[in-house]
């Protein structure tokens, strides 16, 4: 008597790729620029203790076999006090209604206030987009007060007639439940093919990058009225001609902007001893992204009250 033949076991079903766009918004300083560095795991977009230092929309590609997530970096929605403020809030409404999902970040160790309620009656405007609550910063809060933070973030959304799709706690500076965010994002985005090549980490211009890491070394350590006041314009960036190729040098020019004289007087320090601690922390930091030896020429310009001016503004970029 013949066996039966076993059957043989299905394939298994080919996942369909996926592909699309994630913003986190947030009050400033609420990690969204760390959040971002952690997913994409490399430094992207520039992160600082000081409020409002995100500027540009930098978009972080992770990349997996299963899909591809492109992070888009907002400034911090905010109530403008300057014209440089009404710029940045526009430019984050246009984001909004632009990607795929919206994620609000709310920092664990501080209580949800009028700024957050702010942030998502504006992003309830934007209908289609799915919403996601993350609540950041886990490390720096007790088990009792993450606990009490969930709860209000729900009931903040049921007050606002904000749909969760999702509410997660986080701590992209203990690394805990990054992996799981990715994964929540990915399960929220649309199929489609991969939209960046392997390997790109950002689609902003490297001179961006390299602006932004002059600028985040500038802020470390200046008084508070001082962030704001801050812009920097890369003017060149070229390998230096005559260098044998295994020992290339990039040469970056650049000017770092403030407003007033005074202002001046604090970036360049006790006989330029403050430019000199900028210029070297921007090179280290310029260097390990690029991984090519730097040449940093840094000079300080004012450019008066640059941020209430429609032609300053555009000038440095905004």
């Amino acid at each position: 008597m013949t066996e039966p033949t076993p059957e043989a076991p299905e394939a298994p079903e080919l996942q369909a790729h996926k592909s699309g766009f994630a913003s986190f918004v947030g009050r400033p300083n609420a990690g969204k620029s760390t959040l971002t560095n952690a997913l994409v795991g490399s430094k992207v977009v520039i992160t600082s203790s000081k409020p409002q230092t995100t500027r540009t929309v930098v978009r972080g590609i992770v990349h997996r076999p299963d899909a591809q997530l492109i992070l888009v970096d907002t400034p911090g929605l905010h109530r403008p006090r300057t014209l440089l403020g009404e710029r940045l809030n526009d430019l984050v409404k246009t984001t909004l209604a632009e990607v795929d999902v919206v994620a609000v970040c709310f920092p664990a160790n501080e209580k949800i206030g009028p700024g957050d309620r702010f942030i998502v009656k504006e992003m309830g405007k934007v209908k289609r987009t799915t919403k996601v609550a993350i609540a950041t910063k886990t490390d720096l809060a007790t088990p009792e007060q993450l606990g009490q933070h969930l709860l209000d973030i729900a009931t903040l959304g049921a007050e606002t007639g904000t749909d969760w799709a999702e509410i997660v706690p986080v701590s992209a500076q203990a690394g805990h439940q990054v992996q799981l965010l990715a994964d929540l994002l990915v399960g929220l985005l649309p199929e489609g093919p991969q939209l960046y090549p392997d390997g790109d980490l950002s689609d902003a211009p490297e001179e961006i990058i390299v602006a932004e890491l002059i600028r985040e070394a500038a802020l470390e350590g200046v008084r508070d009225e001082l962030p704001h006041s801050i812009a920097v314009v890369v003017e060149e960036m070229n390998l230096r001609e005559d260098r044998p190729a295994d020992k290339p040098l990039l040469d970056i020019h650049a000017n770092l902007y403030v407003e007033r004289d005074s202002q001046k007087g604090i970036m360049i320090g006790h006989k330029g001893a403050r430019l000199k601690d900028v210029g070297t922390r921007a090179r280290q930091q310029i260097e390990a992204l690029l991984g090519t030896p730097v040449y940093l020429d840094l000079h300080i310009k004012i450019a008066k009250d640059w941020q209430r001016d429609p032609r300053q503004l555009r000038k440095l970029g905004f």
